[in-house]
């Protein structure tokens, strides 16, 4: 699944994201990190990035927590059939 917020693998690999953070969000990582670079890990800088990069991954916790909520009823159901 490809959605706006994913960059290519060759966006990540040329940003040298890790394979653990390549997610729904990564296209928000690439330029949260450099902006991070830029400013030398500032806590005060770059909020506008990490503050769209957390809701991001926010949002994709709570779309798989739907997810496997759903999954688990279905699961349910047709054990109660059986």
């Amino acid at each position: 699944m490809v959605s706006a917020h994913t960059a290519s693998q060759d966006e990540l690999k040329a940003a040298k994201v890790p394979v653990a953070w390549r997610d729904q969000c990564s296209a928000l990582l690439i330029p949260l990190n450099a902006c991070r670079r830029k400013n030398y890990y500032l806590p005060w800088e770059c909020e506008n990035e990490r503050h769209g990069y957390e809701k991001c991954q926010h949002d994709d916790m709570m779309r798989r927590m739907k997810k496997m909520s759903k999954l688990k009823q279905q699961q349910a159901k047709e054990l109660e059939d059986a």
